[in-house]
């Protein structure tokens, strides 16, 4: 189980002593989330769990990113990354994250930042509950994944989905931008090999 590793990548942004039992961890992992109750990370290697809700004029803002219905995959998956963006701008506003900054090095002054593996879990959090109100007709989402080196030699962990059709992997990471703006989504083998987009924030701390 990749939560094995969890406690060890991507540098928490504070003490591993600190972060949430795997225990827990794996039961936010594996808990099917809905609109009246999903739980979220934050405060790095998921040392902050809050249970929040979704209403219905919220939800409605993340149905709109799927107004279009497609058969086109390459369109979901934008579709997808736009969705996991706004979501986070509505739970960020519910658990004081909204100001999450892109990375995780040098941003432990700012309270109530997310790491690698807040990210992914939360992400991967944000898929399944897509997934459960029929929003993700193309793609299936897998667990998080990490790969063994950072640019600056520390593991970093992603979501993962795949696509059902053809069963290609893509990553699907929040953790390369600010709150709010559309995850990345690379295939999966681009990523493992160290993949960081140009403009990245991340390429400048």
């Amino acid at each position: 189980m990749r939560l094995l590793l969890f406690s060890v990548v991507c540098l928490s942004l504070i003490s591993f002593d600190a972060t949430a039992a795997l225990s827990d961890i794996s039961k936010i992992y594996r808990e099917v989330p809905t609109l009246g109750g999903l739980d979220v990370c934050f405060g790095g290697g998921c040392a902050e769990i809050r249970h929040v809700s979704i209403n219905t004029q919220e939800w409605t803002q993340v149905v709109s990113v799927f107004a279009f219905k497609t058969d086109d995959a390459t369109l979901e998956r934008q579709q997808i990354a736009d969705a996991v963006g706004m979501l986070e701008i509505i739970v960020g506003a519910k658990i004081g994250t909204s100001g999450d900054r892109a990375g995780t090095f040098s941003n432990s002054k700012f309270p109530d930042q997310l790491d690698c593996n807040d990210e992914a879990i939360n992400t991967t959090t944000y898929m399944h509950l897509m997934q459960y109100y029929g929003l993700i007709k193309l793609h299936e989402a897998e667990d998080m994944r990490t790969r063994s080196f950072f640019f600056n030699g520390w593991p970093h962990t992603t979501a993962v989905m795949h696509e059902k059709a053809t069963g290609e992997r893509f990553a699907v990471d929040s953790w390369f931008y600010d709150n709010g703006v559309p995850a990345t989504i690379v295939p999966f083998e681009l990523w493992k090999s160290g993949y960081i987009p140009a403009d990245s924030p991340v390429r400048r701390h």
